[in-house]
């Protein structure tokens, strides 16, 4: 169902089971981990600088493939404790800037994907949202923090207990996400997005991802991350992309980012 392709320094992973809109199950899960193990070890080979993850068809990821579980034997604390979890935070940690395509339903796990992806671009025709009321369950993967840290405590329960789903467009408008396109261009867009990053200064991207995660995290005032910030720069000064960007600006060229170090 998994599946990992690179070019041009981007790799991308795509979810690829359209029958049931890309929904997980355990295996499915095991599979996504190892795929971004495995970008994880090409980044670290300087032969990935950037991630886009994708679906098939005619949705991102419809959540957890529940056609097979019987609700009477559900280990779901291992499910969404053991192997969702753990994913999604390998997910947040990779060394890279990651590109999520938001497209059709997005929900559930499908939801949490987006949630651990740096830069998300949504379809304008994506559904967003919490519909697990008629199954008696809750929001997971993460749900709960977005939408309360992005929508407010009211309008998070006011999703939850309507299930009513928000458009992509409704959900870039109030701030879950990174930009809107057409449903036809959302995936041609994110590519491009993840091809100039990559061709870009990707260990300062790094050290921003690094300072969001920060203050998303643990909550940083205004002095404390600007400290951060001073000594992530500093760090910065040490890299091959730091010297070219200089280089670059006082050459009046155009500075080209090739490695890592």
């Amino acid at each position: 169902m998994i599946e990992l392709t690179v070019a041009e320094g981007v790799a991308e992973i795509s979810l690829n089971a359209p029958e049931k809109l890309n929904a997980l199950d355990e295996q499915a899960l095991d599979e996504l981990a190892e795929a971004y193990a495995e970008a994880e070890r090409l980044v670290g080979a300087g032969e990935v600088r950037a991630l886009v993850l994708r679906g098939e068809g005619r949705a991102f990821c419809a959540g957890r493939d529940i056609s097979g579980v019987d609700p009477r034997e559900d280990d779901v604390l291992g499910y969404l404790g053991g192997r969702v979890q753990p994913l999604l935070e390998r997910m947040a940690a990779l060394p890279a800037p990651t590109f999520a395509v938001a497209h059709g339903a997005c929900l559930g796990v499908g939801l949490g994907l987006l949630v651990a992806s740096d830069i998300v671009y949504v379809a304008d025709t994506a559904k967003i949202g919490s519909p697990f009321a008629n199954l008696g369950a809750t929001l997971d993967s993460g749900g709960h923090a977005l939408f309360v840290e992005r929508l407010g405590a009211h309008r998070t329960m006011d999703l939850i207990v309507t299930g009513r789903l928000m458009s992509g467009t409704e959900a870039v408008a109030a701030g879950l996400f990174s930009r809107v396109f057409p449903a036809d261009e959302v995936t041609d867009a994110t590519r491009a997005a993840a091809r100039a990053a990559a061709s870009g200064a990707t260990q300062a991207f790094v050290a921003s991802k690094a300072l969001v995660a920060s203050l998303r995290d643990d909550r940083l005032g205004l002095w404390a991350s600007m400290a951060d910030e001073n000594r992530a720069q500093a760090a910065l000064c040490d890299t091959d992309d730091y010297r070219e960007g200089f280089a670059a600006f006082q050459e009046k060229r155009r500075p080209v980012f090739t490695r890592r170090g």
